[in-house]
């Protein structure tokens, strides 16, 4: 049996003779994510923590040779960090100019010492003839200041400069906001097409008292470059990366005594490292109400009222009405009645998008997804104490539920479903139990494809709901179906309180 070769990052950059950026910093993150790392060196470095006593270009045949060796091993993505002169801008953009891959530019002009690595003339280079074959800049605030030359303050100048070097370079910007004096740390996402949604966007996180941080803008965009080459879009990609470098920072090391680098040891999978995404570079509110100690259970999602004076009376204690079939009065009956039934159970009843009838009846919740945050008075919801679950499916998704501190999450397709046709690829109950853990935080409801044969393995992969829809509604006999669904949950799952509501 042939095992899965793990995809190949060609990382394009400046060895550091400290060990601690540049190429060194590239193949330690790339395989720690799960990648294969080539390299082609621009330059040794003679430095340590103070100083780059030396910088000493290779010349363009010998990026070029080994560019061509590089390329016969198929690299899947490709992170540019330091080019030393024009030529060897050129001699890049040559290789690349025909690799439909795609490319991370980590501008590096200047190094942790203070040491201006780059001149005018290589960094104008840069401009014209990479950034337009590249899919994302990552510049720090230095950076960006540099390449526009004027000084940027606060969130509006750093999302007017993004703009303006999205619309220079026409590839998706990232400002990082490590430089930064706030108690939060922000990077800002630009994307350069309008019809991106979002196109524009903030991933913040506390800032972290980290002494060891040396490497920091290597390894943010070799992450990225990583996370693309493993097939995650760019948003995904962005997300594991700012992941990763949280993690970095936590288990940053000193060396010979003195600060040293950050240390990504492995793909993020830590609930502590999870940004917030969110449309403004600010903290999260407070959490939304939790759904008490008790766990969310088999979780059904039905189309008619009708449907919870079956199911209740068996045990079920969670249900969600979606119903997109009605509007205006017949929508309204239908989820009073639904209301009304739930409420005589004591069950939690979550309404399917229509939030504000929900508020009007004084629902149990709201369930959204992601298409419904933009248009929902979330707000509104926190006012009137409504519980809230949001659906997400892919990292991107999860940081910005996460900002907004749902009462749970729904994650999915854990299988492939036929009742909704998506995109994302089902991961399975391996892939979910990954998401229990980055999400230790919230209860986690899984949801798409799951039946009987399957439910076993999701519950032991820690859903604390299992949403089923077909399974129930279009078996044979529903009510039979539904206790087994139960007895099997209640096996799989024998303890009777989350212990999530203290846990946000």
């Amino acid at each position: 049996m042939i095992e899965p070769s793990p995809p190949v990052v060609l990382a394009i950059g400046g060895s550091d003779s400290a060990g601690m950026a540049g190429i060194q910093m590239d193949a330690r993150v790339i395989h720690a994510l799960g990648g294969h790392a080539a390299t082609a060196i621009t330059a040794t470095t003679a430095q340590h923590s103070y100083a780059v006593d030396g910088l000493h270009p290779v010349s363009a045949d010998a990026l070029a040779g080994q560019l061509k060796a590089c390329m016969a091993l198929s690299p899947a993505a490709v992170k540019i960090g330091m080019l030393a002169n024009p030529v060897q801008v050129d001699v890049c953009a040559q290789v690349l100019a025909h690799r439909a891959v795609p490319m991370v530019i980590d501008p590096v002009m200047v190094s942790s010492s203070g040491h201006t690595l780059v001149d005018d003339r290589t960094r104008e280079a840069i401009r014209r003839t990479l950034l337009p074959l590249c899919t994302v800049v990552t510049p720090n605030l230095p950076e960006a200041e540099a390449w526009l030359k004027q000084p940027l303050g606060g969130p509006e100048d750093i999302e007017r400069a993004a703009t303006d070097i999205c619309r220079s370079a026409r590839c998706a910007v990232v400002i990082k906001g490590g430089h930064g004096a706030s108690h939060l740390s922000s990077d800002h996402v630009r994307h350069p097409t309008e019809t991106q949604s979002p196109n524009r966007y903030w991933l913040n996180a506390r800032r972290l008292p980290a002494r060891h941080r040396r490497g920091t803008g290597c390894a943010f965009a070799c992450a990225t470059a990583t996370g693309l080459a493993l097939g995650y879009p760019l948003d995904d990609a962005l997300v594991i990366a700012r992941m990763a470098i949280h993690q970095g920072l936590r288990h940053g090391y000193g060396v010979a005594g003195d600060s040293g680098p950050a240390n990504i040891r492995h793909f993020p999978s830590n609930s502590e490292s999870l940004p917030g995404l969110h449309c403004r570079a600010q903290e999260a509110g407070p959490p939304f109400a939790d759904c008490g100690p008790t766990p969310l259970g088999l979780y059904p999602i039905v189309d008619r009222a009708r449907w919870l004076a079956t199911l209740l009376p068996l045990g079920i204690t969670t249900v969600q009405l979606r119903i997109k079939d009605l509007t205006g009065d017949a929508l309204a009956a239908e989820l009073k009645a639904g209301t009304d039934l739930a409420r005589r159970h004591g069950a939690r009843l979550f309404i399917n998008d229509h939030w504000r009838l929900a508020i009007d009846l004084g629902a149990y919740g709201v369930h959204l997804g992601q298409e419904d945050l933009d248009s929902a008075d979330l707000e509104a919801l926190r006012a009137a104490n409504l519980r809230l679950g949001i659906s997400t499916h892919c990292h991107h998704e999860v940081a910005r539920a996460h900002h907004l501190r749902p009462s749970y999450m729904a994650f999915g397709p854990v299988y492939a479903t036929a009742t909704k046709d998506m995109p994302w690829i089902p991961r399975g109950p391996a892939g979910f139990r990954y998401w229990r853990n980055v999400l230790r935080g919230y209860p986690l409801v899984a949801i798409g494809g799951i039946n009987a044969a399957r439910l076993p393995a999701v519950a032991a992969a820690g859903a604390d709901g299992i949403a089923l829809i077909s399974a129930i509604t279009g078996a044979p006999d529903p009510v039979t179906e539904t206790q087994g669904l139960l007895q099997a949950f209640n096996r799989a799952t024998p303890s009777t309180e989350t212990g999530y509501a203290s846990a946000k």
